[in-house]
């Protein structure tokens, strides 16, 4: 086994491994733990009652974080000519089509979300092979097919997330970043735990959401009370 580094077992001293904490300790306590020199992420990860392999229970969603994520999103307008000024003045970083489409064809995906119009779809379907392995994809059900451009960029700038369960049954998702204060953290993870909760899907049975686990950027992970979320 490797050995712990003293900033890491300083971290260790300050959680209690043998309990769970409410969302509100558990913010503040992920910040103590945090002992790296640039300004980790804050993650959370939702273990679900759910089959992922049914269509049924596939649970993906978008949610916008009260705080957004902290991070500065990179975000790539795929439109029209009519739209572009519209996609620009709502702060998307890139904006055009053709030219993007190719840069894409040749491998550049240096942006974190891609949004575009309906009519575009389809000029986007050969691509999928290099922008679905990396989440990039557009997609109607996440507000990034869209005719109101502007509102979609917008939304992302401001901290909307999409978020789906992985073939093991958890939901993971980046809510904010140490340097935020406790009361945002725990916000921004209430958000998303209550959207989670009103995805349920009917056909799951017994417990739904079996487990929340907090942890930032190389920090262990807290264990946090599902009763008090």
């Amino acid at each position: 086994m490797a050995k712990l580094t003293k900033k890491q077992k300083e971290a260790h001293a300050k959680l209690d491994r043998s309990q769970s904490y409410d969302l509100a300790a558990a913010s503040a306590l992920v910040k103590e733990i945090t002992n790296v020199k640039f300004d980790a992420s804050v993650e959370l990860a939702v273990r679900l009652g759910v089959d992922p392999r049914k269509a049924n229970q596939m649970v993906r969603g978008v949610v916008t974080l009260p705080h957004g994520t902290g991070k500065d999103v990179k975000v790539l307008a795929l439109v029209t000519p009519d739209k572009e000024a519209e996609a620009l003045e709502a702060g998307a970083d890139y904006v055009g089509l053709d030219e993007y489409l190719q840069k894409i064809k040749g491998g550049w995906t240096d942006v974190d979300v891609i949004i575009t119009m309906p009519s575009v779809m389809g000029k986007l379907g050969p691509l999928g092979r290099i922008l679905g392995p990396r989440g990039l994809m557009p997609n109607p059900k996440t507000g990034t097919v869209t005719m109101d451009v502007a509102k979609a960029v917008q939304d992302v700038k401001a901290g909307k997330i999409d978020f789906k369960v992985d073939k093991t049954g958890i939901v993971h998702a980046a809510i904010g970043k140490v340097s935020f204060d406790a009361k945002q953290i725990q916000e921004n993870a209430n958000e998303l735990i209550q959207t989670i909760i009103k995805l349920k899907p009917t056909t799951a049975k017994g417990t739904y959401v079996k487990s929340v686990f907090m942890s930032s950027t190389m920090s262990p992970s807290i264990a946090v009370e599902v009763k008090t979320v």
